[in-house]
């Protein structure tokens, strides 16, 4: 009873062992056959690189030149091939610069000139008046020596506007220079109930010349 179970398990081993030898065997047919096709495809191809010119030990990169050297690597590329760009660069940085610099400074220049016309006008303006225009108070005593009747500071200003065009007074100027007159003594002022009128003095006024007498012949 004991010696037939061991008997029977020591077949069944046997019958493994010999399947799997047989496996071991074909697997190694199967690699013995793809190293061999491997090898062909290596002679071939070692073939097809030294008809391209290859050495069939390295090989030939896509778009490379025969002759031409490997490209170097990015830790080893020489000095002057990184500084050879930076010049070229910093004349465009500059130039950059040059370029912004120049409509600041222009602009710099048109506000200058645009403040030195400005105040050109200003100071003309504030220029005192040329020695043959007469003055806002000559005019005003003229216009008050044609009229007999006390006029309005606002009768005045038109009537002054009218007669020269190149004159033009603020309200208050006006104002201001008959009372300026006034103490001067030469306008005198009347008050009609709210409103202020202005004639000219006796002794401002022309005197009428006498008619010439005919002479008898």
């Amino acid at each position: 009873m004991t010696s037939q179970p061991a008997s029977t398990l020591r077949a069944r081993y046997g019958e493994q062992a010999a399947s799997d030898l047989e496996e071991n065997r074909r697997l190694q047919r199967e690699l013995t056959e793809r190293i061999a096709v491997l090898k062909q495809e290596e002679e071939l191809l070692a073939d097809i690189l030294r008809l391209a010119g290859g050495s069939g030990d390295t090989p030939v990169l896509p778009g490379q030149a025969k002759d031409e050297p490997d490209a170097p690597k990015t830790g080893d590329e020489p000095h002057e091939a990184k500084t050879k760009g930076r010049p070229r660069a910093a004349k465009a940085k500059a130039k950059g610069e040059g370029a912004r610099r120049v409509p600041k400074a222009r602009d710099r220049r048109r506000a200058a000139g645009t403040k030195e016309g400005a105040g050109a006008r200003k100071a003309k303006s504030a220029r005192p008046a040329h020695g043959s225009q007469p003055l806002l108070g000559d005019l005003l005593t003229d216009l008050l020596g044609g009229h007999t009747e006390p006029r309005l500071a606002k009768e005045l200003r038109e009537e002054l506007m009218e007669k020269h065009s190149d004159r033009t007074p603020t309200p208050q100027v006006v104002r201001n220079t008959l009372e300026n007159l006034v103490a001067k003594g030469q306008v005198q002022r009347h008050k009609q109930g709210r409103s202020v009128m202005y004639t000219l003095t006796t002794a401002e006024k022309a005197p009428e010349q006498p008619e010439p007498q005919a002479q008898n012949g």
